[in-house]
């Protein structure tokens, strides 16, 4: 058997033009087209997982603010039941001084209408006591005397 080089370099020669065309029109495409998507890919896995950490982030700030949310509408609830409660308090206090005010005002009125009655009935009894001991000495003292001497013994007395 004889090898025939000629057969055996066009053969070659054959091979390698192929290769470069192939390498040329089809590897390179086809390589160019994997390491394009190969980057797609790592860069969506990369956007994937920073998105992740930011929706991780986002949920923990969220449910932060939530609670805080929570916390302030029960602190308002409360600061808004404290002043009801401060407010009924002070109307309640308002009413009992006036109320007080009222009974003092009334207490006094009648004070006053006491003190005047038994000014008048002083008066009454003086007039009662001149009339009848003129009655009785018929004119030997006069009436200034007279009434002082009822007003000491009505003050003796103690009406």
């Amino acid at each position: 058997m004889q090898v025939n080089w000629v057969t055996v370099v066009i053969t070659i020669i054959n091979f390698v033009v192929l290769y470069i065309i192939l390498r040329h029109f089809f590897f390179k495409p086809v390589d160019n087209v994997l390491t394009s998507r190969q980057q797609e890919i790592n860069s969506k896995i990369k956007n994937a997982y920073e998105n992740e950490k930011k929706s991780k982030e986002l949920v923990t700030k969220h449910e932060a603010l939530l609670k805080g949310s929570r916390e302030e509408g029960k602190n308002i609830v409360e600061g808004y039941k404290n002043k009801a409660e401060q407010i009924s308090e002070n109307v309640l206090n308002e009413a009992r001084r006036e109320a007080q005010l009222i009974l003092d005002r009334a207490k006094n009125e009648a004070d006053r209408e006491r003190e005047k009655a038994q000014d008048d009935i002083k008066n009454q009894v003086v007039d009662l006591a001149i009339l009848v001991s003129s009655k009785a000495l018929e004119g030997s003292i006069d009436e200034e005397q007279h009434r002082k001497l009822i007003k000491d013994f009505i003050a003796k007395v103690g009406i």
